[in-house]
């Protein structure tokens, strides 16, 4: 009788360790650990994804664009990164693309980056020239998206493949005669390197070029849509909840973010995440309808945007590319 009391003792607690664990989610990030990540760490320091259930593992990434591809692979359950990227796949691969379940980036961070009083007085004076391009990054990908957009010849710009932490370097070096830069990061890598990021270097916003675009959020695979909506619902919540904490004390998220990864510098990071806030996620649109959802209308007139400048065989729905159901209530997403 004891051995049998014990034996059940035993399965009831694993089964009771096994659900304190929580469903497995592997989560990519776009890139290395930086401030604009705070509240991803935070969801998981302050337990809002224990709480729903979630047992997830943050990695760094390799590029926006390349979350999508890590998701698709199957090596990913969800990740932060490039809506475009979804975009093109759910044209060519529907059944194995992610869906964007809250968006974050509201505005599109991709910039070409070139010296104030270098070779490049415009985009059209690319032609010819050398330019530097991160191969897993969406600013690359969407190169020449920008040059249909902005009326130039992609074709006669020699993209040269660099890694994304060596831009600047090779910029202000000469190298290259621009970069295709992620803005939130070049920015704060230029402080860093002690030049003034306004001052020293010019900046081609591909927003401002015609490419009125969404950028990043959190997507999920169609399998863990499709086999555990619950889950999908939790992450979303811990985060928008992580999100709010970060947005009533920056601090907070910088903090983990020093924790997680001691090299990183805070004072740099904290510099970057107000600037993500004022550059790519704070907008009219946002402070109407709150930071993760997007406008049906722009997003239509997005993909169709994609759809042309990458001659793409469909133009997939905006209900395929992002899905509004699991966004929280307004007042956990407003500011």
């Amino acid at each position: 009788m004891h051995k049998l009391l014990t034996t059940i003792a035993f399965a009831v607690g694993f089964a009771g360790a096994a659900f304190a664990e929580g469903v497995p989610i592997k989560f990519t990030l776009d890139w290395k650990i930086q401030g604009v990540h705070g509240w991803f760490y935070l969801a998981k320091e302050k337990g809002y994804f224990a709480a729903e259930g979630l047992d997830v593992t943050i990695d760094q990434g390799e590029g926006s664009a390349a979350t999508v591809s890590r998701i698709m692979s199957g090596a990913y359950d969800a990740g932060f990164g490039d809506m475009n990227a979804i975009i093109q796949n759910a044209a060519t691969n529907p059944d194995e693309a992610p869906v964007m379940v809250y968006q974050i980036y509201n505005q599109p961070p991709f910039a070409v980056l070139t010296k104030t009083g270098g070779p490049v007085e415009s985009l059209a004076s690319l032609e010819g020239l050398k330019v530097g391009a991160p191969p897993g990054s969406a600013s690359t990908k969407l190169f020449p998206a920008l040059a249909s957009a902005a009326g130039f010849d992609a074709e006669k710009v020699e993209l040269v493949s660099v890694k994304s932490n060596l831009q600047e370097q090779m910029l202000v070096q000469d190298q290259v005669s621009a970069s295709l830069v992620f803005n939130v990061t070049s920015y704060l890598n230029i402080l860093g390197i002690g030049m003034d990021p306004d001052k020293d270097f010019t900046w081609y916003p591909y927003g401002a070029s015609g490419l009125d675009i969404y950028s990043n959020g959190v997507m999920v695979s169609p399998k863990l849509l499709e086999e555990n909506p619950e889950a999908v619902q939790g992450l979303v919540n811990a985060i928008a909840k992580a999100m709010a904490d970060v947005l009533a004390n920056p601090q907070e998220g910088i903090d983990v973010i020093t924790a997680t990864e001691p090299l990183s510098d805070g004072e740099l990071e904290m510099k970057r995440l107000q600037f993500a806030l004022d550059n790519l996620i704070f907008s009219d649109e946002s402070k109407a309808n709150g930071i993760g959802a997007v406008d049906t209308e722009r997003l239509t007139r997005s993909i169709s945007t994609i759809q042309g400048l990458y001659d793409l065989p469909d133009a997939p729905a905006a209900e395929a590319v992002f899905d509004a159901s699991f966004l929280p209530p307004m007042e956990m997403r407003s500011f």
